[in-house]
């Protein structure tokens, strides 16, 4: 677990987020998908694997399943061998193909814009239709990662023993004007720039906010 460090200020917290502004104003998630539907599928597959991966395995997946009835009609053998390179693929296969018969017989296909709808389909955790609803519904919703986790305690912009209380310092803490983007520009900080090991401090461009006692020169 990242040590739980002290909450900065509001000022400080606003200060970070315009230099994350300034530096991508439209920052965007790097799971590549065509619709709602893709999306939520590719999600769900990068539990406990890597952007990369999950891209690489959905590339010629998506150019025929893109809608749960060309999921269904492709079947759970093909889809199986699509996604045998990412971690649990067995089970995420079952997965997908039982998200994709609940929205063909639950919702016409199409994927909901509710929480709890989301959070009702097989593999779909609350961080799964929290990026859902950011990234196509637009909605502030944030999606508590271990890049986030790790950065949020580390910096102090939203300290928390648990991903619920990091989200929640989120929502509580970040201005408002920040919200739509923060979990994009936390994740691909922490992603790139405060890394597990060996954090990049030198090439931080919040550095000098930053509550992180072990600094690396």
């Amino acid at each position: 677990m990242a040590k739980l460090t002290k909450q900065l200020d509001y000022n400080t917290i606003h200060e970070i987020f315009t230099r994350f502004r300034d530096g991508d104003a439209e920052p965007k998630g790097e799971l590549d998908h065509v619709n709602a539907y893709t999306l939520v599928v590719a999600v769900a597959l990068s539990a406990q694997a890597t952007d990369k991966g999950v891209n690489k395995a959905t590339a010629e997946l998506f150019k025929v399943a893109d809608t749960p009835q060309k999921m269904l009609d492709l079947g759970i053998d093909a889809v199986t061998d699509h996604i045998k390179t990412i971690g649990l693929f067995r089970q995420k296969a079952k997965n997908v193909m039982k998200t994709a018969q609940i929205l063909v017989d639950e919702y016409d296909g199409e994927v909901p814009s509710s929480r709890a709808a989301l959070q009702s389909l097989p593999g779909v955790g609350r961080k799964t239709a929290n990026v859902v609803l950011n990234m196509w519904w637009g909605q502030p919703a944030q999606a508590v990662d271990t890049h986030i986790f790790r950065l949020g305690n580390r910096s102090g912009i939203a300290p928390g023993k648990d991903v619920d209380a990091v989200e929640r310092a989120i929502e509580d803490n970040i201005p408002a004007e920040f919200q739509l983007h923060a979990h994009h520009w936390m994740i691909l900080h922490g992603r790139y720039i405060c890394v597990a090991r060996k954090p990049k401090c030198q090439a931080c461009h919040i550095r000098d906010l930053c509550l992180y006692e072990e600094k690396t020169t």
